[in-house]
């Protein structure tokens, strides 16, 4: 079974109104294992509303029309099913009445132009919720059907859990789930990733199931999302955990977390995990790090604090050993176990542009990695963060 999404209104084209409806749709369609490989988007025209239902219809076996059932002149959902089925709208004056009685509850009167929601294409049913005064439908077109809910997130909402959902599944005759698992990396490209699962990737294409697919997330890493589909939970979960362990014996560390995991959430159950607390020293980056740190750790019982300071201390030397000396004066000051610090060198420093020191005091020792990195100053602020904290993960994940 394959579900298609319309999104209607021309205020999605123009960026008034951000479409998360079809991106909830979509999530609970893989949920119950009806599989969606289109999602579009078209303005308030009779003709190119038609078009494009009719198009969907070409290549999936539903498709649900989200938005358009309003009172206005521009919303003609209804008008536009209709003549896709080739059918005639008549008036439920039930629905009519039900509308009225909703504007009355909240003392309010109903305008003529309301009435226009109560017409249904002949041969369609109503949806039975209708938390709002748009009537949701259900109409059949051969053995294919459109579903036709409100742009109106809760209402929509509604309809989707209590009719859509089961309506579909029964139609496709069977039960199945989709899930999905995300694999967060760092340290390499997205196109240096396909390249190292080139070989799986191949295979899984002869397979069909699971899937691999590739996100890039900018300071957040590339996501490697797999996604499986299955009878039911346990087994999705089965062939969804076998993959991991095979990508992770493929990526080796590159790999730091999974699906909501950020890279300071990981930092810092590492370093709880091991017993140990946590001050940095931060010059560039201004407090950045420090901002995401206890964004997390709100009773600062890991991380214990941090100070923004100049690139050098007098007596100094830019650059590993400003640095250096940073990561210690940190883990002294906040009587921490372990002491961080990231510092850029400045522009006569002989160093190419871009060039980030860090460094890591922990026990007796200290370790330190220099890296260059791009972009303007908040890019750079970022990458410069993310890059410690793994630096910070792979160092401790070595002990």
């Amino acid at each position: 079974m394959r579900c298609e999404i319309v999104a209607i209104g021309t205020e999605l084209l123009l960026g008034q109104i951000v479409d998360t409806n079809s991106s909830w749709i979509g999530e609970q369609l893989a949920l119950v294992g009806i599989d969606s490989h289109f999602q579009v988007k078209v303005g308030d025209n009779f003709d190119r509303m038609e078009r494009t239902i009719r198009h969907a219809l070409e290549r999936s076996d539903a498709v649900i029309c989200c938005g358009g059932l309003g009172p206005t002149q521009d919303d003609i959902t209804r008008e536009v099913i209709a003549a896709i089925m080739g059918v005639e709208l008549h008036r439920d004056e039930a629905v009519v009445a039900k509308i009225r009685d909703m504007f009355e509850s909240r003392g309010r009167v109903m305008v003529d132009n309301n009435r226009r929601q109560a017409d249904i294409p002949e041969g369609a049913s109503l949806i039975a919720q209708m938390p709002g005064t748009a009537p949701g439908l259900v109409c059949p077109i051969g053995d294919k059907v459109i579903y036709a809910v409100p742009g109106v997130p809760h209402e929509m909402r509604t309809m989707m859990d209590g009719t859509v959902l089961a309506d579909l599944q029964r139609r496709s005759g069977e039960t199945a789930v989709i899930r999905s698992r995300v694999l967060r990396t760092w340290g390499d490209s997205e196109s240096g990733l396909a390249e190292r699962l080139a070989d799986r990737i191949d295979q899984l294409d002869g397979l069909g199931n699971p899937t691999l697919a590739f996100q890039a997330s900018g300071m957040e890493g590339i996501k490697v999302r797999i996604t499986a589909k299955a009878v039911h939970e346990t087994a999705a979960a089965e062939i969804i955990s076998a993959e991991e362990t095979l990508l992770r014996g493929l990526l080796g560390d590159v790999i730091f977390g999974v699906d909501e995991e950020s890279m300071e959430t990981v930092v810092l159950n590492l370093l709880e995990a091991r017993g140990l607390t946590l001050a940095i020293a931060e010059g560039m980056t201004g407090g950045v790090l420090s901002a995401r740190l206890s964004e997390i750790d709100h009773g600062l019982t890991v991380f214990r604090g941090g100070a923004v300071r100049g690139e050098m201390e007098d007596g100094e030397r830019p650059g590993a050993d400003s640095a250096a000396a940073a990561a210690i004066g940190a883990r002294r000051d906040f009587g921490t176990d372990v002491g961080l610090a990231v510092t850029a060198a400045r522009a006569h420093d002989e160093q190419p542009p871009g060039t980030v020191f860090m460094n890591l005091a922990m026990g007796e020792a200290q370790y330190a990695q220099t890296v260059s990195l791009p972009g303007d100053r908040a890019r750079f602020r970022n990458y410069a963060v993310i890059n410690v904290l793994n630096f910070l993960r792979k160092t401790l994940m070595e002990q």
